[in-house]
């Protein structure tokens, strides 16, 4: 049995216009399978439906084909790769490409249960936002879920580290993510390896995806360290989160780093903490020891950010891409592993941004006019699990509008959700009654931070000057 094909056009030579794919990988551009789609993108093939977490951007990604108009319907994460304009995201603004918006956790979900012959199911995630309309809902146990239909494609390419000629997939840390899941549910699986061995070569215990879901193999066209090198240009942005603190003319508040401290002390040895992009991820270097953080990529518990550039590992990031180190105690997971745990409530904690928040706790992050396509993520699986929600976001935007709101003017990412707002110019516990100030940033009094606040806030009686 050998399923080796000799170059990625070779592998993809019955794919007709109109076909439906699903493109493997978080969206890192070091991890796609970009051989796969520089062929798919030369034969001129169009009318694509293409599934994928986002659209990603650089050499050999999902966006090269959107160039080229070769794409008709994006279902997708995002339907924008953050920090770049693509012409997947122009086009979804005009109207020329649709977007179907589907929670990671979620496709993951449909992507499963359409491999295993099981024609829906139902979830509670997205409850009271974009993604739940038109969907049918049913009560179980007194909670709203909606019902999702299961998902499957015609192809699937799929980036792996190693195979065997029969088609036994191997993957390397952090970019296993979305890959055994995308990998079962097509009728033609296509593998893009960075290395083919023979049969009995591999360890069997060290095989992720079985040869019997892998119909063909091509090897990668490009050697996957030398594009890394070549791309770590593109790629620096991910090496400083969150860019510049806010410089409103006003008194200052804390820094982002600041603000990171001050989320880390609601935190335990014990604790399990999934951080979101942005001033969430400074969260990350106040941990104490003990505190272990989940990502939706599958890394857990892992170490902190590379010092220099001689520890950066290709292979290991985390949810936004940014590179981190191996721990002891890190372990890596599939996507559809890590949001089991976040959804079946194995986490302590989740804290997000936000571009909005309600005066009742609701989130509205997944779009803002300054985005052209919206990007749900993992946030809304993150969510529904019935771990603690806490907001990290400054407390006002870059033109001086305040976030916290009566009600939301965005779309919304969940509904009373939130229980603690933590901002560069206060605490903020979210409570049945309303908003209760708990602390203000040095220098700030309770009728300074109202005034820039778009919601009433209840000062509490012991509000007092954050301690960090």
């Amino acid at each position: 049995m050998n399923k080796v094909f000799n170059s990625p056009a070779e592998a993809i030579h019955d794919i007709r216009d109109g076909a439906s794919i699903l493109v493997g990988g978080f969206g890192v551009p070091q991890a796609a399978p970009f051989s796969l789609l520089n062929a798919l993108k030369a034969s001129g093939i169009g009318n694509l439906t293409v599934i994928c977490n986002t659209v990603a951007a650089g050499p050999g990604s999902p966006s090269d084909l959107a160039e080229k108009r070769q794409i008709r319907k994006l279902i997708a994460a995002f339907g924008a790769y953050s920090g770049f304009a693509t012409a997947v995201d122009e086009q979804i603004q005009s109207g020329e490409l649709e977007l179907e918006l589907v929670p990671q956790g979620i496709l993951c979900e449909r992507l499963r249960a359409g491999a295993a012959g099981i024609p829906a199911f139902y979830s509670p995630t997205g409850i009271g936002t974009t993604v739940d309309t038109g969907k049918e809902h049913r009560s179980f146990n007194g909670k709203d879920h909606i019902l999702e239909n299961a998902l499957t494609a015609d192809y699937a390419f799929i980036p792996a580290y190693k195979a065997d000629t029969m088609g036994n997939l191997v993957y390397r840390r952090s970019s296993r993510n979305f890959n055994p899941v995308f990998a079962t549910a097509a009728r033609v699986t296509i593998a893009e390896v960075e290395e083919i061995v023979q049969p009995g070569e591999l360890d069997p215990e060290s095989i992720m995806t079985p040869a019997i879901f892998v119909d063909r193999i091509v090897k990668a066209d490009m050697d996957r360290q030398v594009l890394f090198e070549e791309l770590k240009p593109l790629l620096a942005h991910r090496l400083v989160v969150g860019g510049k603190d806010q410089d409103s003319g006003l008194k200052p508040g804390l820094s982002r780093e600041l603000i990171g401290l001050r989320v880390a002390k609601e935190f335990k040895p014990g604790d399990w903490v999934n951080l979101g992009a942005g001033i969430p991820a400074f969260v990350t270097q106040f941990l104490l020891d003990g505190v272990y953080v989940h990502t939706e990529v599958g890394l857990m518990a892992p170490g902190g950010r590379p010092e220099t550039d001689a520890e950066i590992d290709r292979d290991t990031y985390g949810a936004s891409g940014e590179f981190l180190t191996v721990a002891p105690g890190t372990s890596f997971c599939s996507n559809l592993e890590a949001f089991t745990m976040a959804r079946g409530g194995r986490l302590t904690a989740t804290v997000l941004g936000a571009f909005q928040v309600s005066s009742k706790g609701d989130l509205a992050n997944i779009w803002s006019p300054k985005m052209r396509a919206p990007g749900v993520g993992g946030a809304m699986d993150l969510l529904v699990g019935g771990a603690r929600v806490i907001v990290a976001m400054e407390h006002r935007t870059e033109s001086g509008e305040p976030r916290i709101l009566e009600e939301c003017e965005y779309p919304l990412t969940g509904k009373r959700c939130i229980s603690l707002i933590v901002t560069d110019l206060a605490v903020i516990r979210v409570t049945p009654d309303g908003l209760v100030l708990q602390e203000t940033a040095p220098g700030w009094s309770p009728h300074e931070v109202q005034e820039v606040t778009g919601a009433k806030l209840i000062a509490s009686p012991d509000c007092r000057e954050i301690s960090l």
